[in-house]
């Protein structure tokens, strides 16, 4: 059954009858470390995920291998399982049957079902920050097929534009189109990277930015019981085609361009409601803020506060699902770099990382992927420095240091 919230926390033993169970849909590496998170607090963990042996499969107490979007195997898995929380950790999930587990209170759903119907797509995402709280956006437009495609660009999103699909994650099918030629193979390049296939895409203007935030905000019940809102410092990121490369905190902003970003992450986390970590990415121009996108879960660019934070984005998100006290303050300017695969095989090796960690202040996960693409992210260099340049350098330097091989 759910945890009642008037009830004072209890944490029992794992794999007992009085034990807490959170079940992690979508087992990554971001997922990986959000179950080390419960598993130090004692909580009882099962990981699901599309594939075999995901990194989170690897450490959790039990794992399973599922169509997340299929509704009657989702729905037979919780039935099986029972867990106290569902904490989704992807798009492509049967979002019916978490509205269907939320209205009979049989588990809690994180933040809500309802969050994470309105989030598991862009569409309903952008038209509640756009549409019904009146967020500035960029320009935007949905297109089922290809000649809607054309008539949304052409009616006013105009070029250079952005293609996406509405469901997918970390920059699949997403492309930078300079002109009318480049549709085409802009909308069969979304077809093909959505997670869910369902035709559809969003058109976005290309807006003229300074750079990008993310914005982790946690909701968390204080010590009234009531849920009070919390914001880490900003994090700066680099993106190519959609995929974060490298991120670092704090990113230095200006007080009105704080105060407005706080403002936004606010007003969308309090609509979305529920617990846990919320990341909002959001474009800053001098004082101006433009909101893009928020998930709520952790984020890949909050990797870095494995190093930058007393708490990281993890532990966050696990101690507000379970009404615990929450710490968002830094302890030293960090910076994370990604390690791509750079081969396609199974099972590969990496090299270096006795020189990767002889950089200083250098830390480094490395997922457990069990297969490797050109372009897939299997692991994180990070570091911390006495700003966020010596972080950057020493990060960088990090990720350079090591060489994915077949084994």
């Amino acid at each position: 059954m759910a945890i009642d919230e008037g009830i004072q926390m209890k944490i029992g033993t794992p794999l007992t009858a009085n034990a807490i169970r959170v079940m992690l849909l979508g087992s990554g590496e971001l997922g990986k470390e959000v179950i080390i998170a419960f598993q130090r607090l004692g909580v009882e963990v099962i990981a699901v995920d599309r594939y075999a042996n995901a990194p989170g499969h690897q450490v959790a107490h039990r794992a399973h291998v599922i169509d997340m979007a299929n509704a009657e195997a989702l729905r037979a898995l919780i039935e099986q399982e029972q867990p106290d929380y569902i904490v989704p950790e992807i798009e492509a999930i049967a979002t019916e049957v978490l509205l269907e587990v939320e209205q009979h209170g049989h588990s809690t759903v994180i933040p809500t079902a309802q969050a994470t119907n309105l989030t598991m797509n862009r569409e309903g995402i952008r038209r509640l920050a756009a549409e019904e709280l009146g967020l500035l956006t960029s320009r935007y437009g949905f297109a089922d097929s290809l000649n809607a495609l054309q008539v949304v660009v052409d009616g006013g999103i105009g070029y250079p534009c952005i293609i996406k699909p509405v469901m997918s994650s970390s920059g699949k099918g997403q492309s930078y189109v300079n002109s009318p030629e480049e549709l085409k193979a802009a909308w069969a390049y979304a077809q093909s990277g959505a997670r869910v296939d369902n035709g559809q895409v969003i058109a976005e203007e290309v807006i003229e930015f300074d750079f990008e935030i993310t914005l982790l905000t946690v909701r968390a019940r204080g010590q009234s019981g009531h849920i009070e809102t919390h914001f880490c410092e900003p994090i700066g990121h680099i993106q190519e085609q959609g995929d974060y490369i490298e991120s670092w905190q704090p990113q230095p902003l200006s007080a009105t361009a704080w105060r407005l970003s706080k403002e936004m992450a606010l007003q969308v986390t309090q609509r979305l409601g529920g617990q846990g970590l919320f990341g909002v990415e959001l474009f800053i121009t001098g004082d101006r803020v433009c909101f893009s996108e928020v998930s709520p879960r952790p984020h890949d660019t909050g990797m870095v506060t494995l190093v930058s934070q007393h708490q990281n984005e993890f532990e966050l998100h696990a101690r507000a699902i379970l009404g615990l006290p929450v710490d968002v303050n830094m302890r030293s300017p960090g910076a994370s770099a990604v390690i791509y695969g750079g081969l396609e095989k199974q099972g590969i090796a990496f090299e270096g990382v006795v020189e990767a960690l002889s950089v200083p202040g250098s830390d480094l996960r490395l997922f457990g992927k069990p297969e490797s693409y050109i372009k897939r992210r299997m692991g994180v260099a990070l570091a911390y420095g006495k700003n966020i340049t010596e972080a950057r350098d020493r990060a960088k330097s990090v990720a350079s240091k090591i060489k994915p091989v077949a084994n």
